[in-house]
């Protein structure tokens, strides 16, 4: 399974793997398998959409990568003062980042 979430949360002990994703491979990933989206809010959905071109839900579900799982994962590269929330234009204009995240297996 592929999930789309809006952090690199590790949910199980473990290998991982976190690697950079370009919008042009995040694209390809989620255009040609089939996903779930985990993004939390709508504002980062809506940027989310803009960028891959496909629409994007907003999905408050938690998540627990497995055996044979992946993310997709958008990250704001900068701490946010406590309790802001932007808008989509407002993440546009900050540091972020797409990323690979694969759950390996056991230690």
């Amino acid at each position: 399974m592929i999930y789309l979430m809006n952090s690199p949360v590790l949910t199980r002990y473990g290998l991982w793997q976190f690697s950079p994703l370009s919008v042009e491979a995040a694209r390809h990933l989620l255009q040609t398998t089939a996903f779930t989206s985990a993004i939390g809010h709508d504002s980062t959905a809506e940027l989310l959409s803009h960028l891959l071109d496909m629409p994007i839900a907003a999905n408050r579900i938690q998540v627990e990568l497995g055996s044979g799982d992946q993310a997709v994962v958008f990250r704001i590269k900068t701490r946010l003062p406590e309790g802001q929330i932007l808008t989509a234009g407002e993440m546009a204009n900050i540091p972020y980042e797409l990323a690979r995240l694969d759950w390996l297996g056991e230690a």
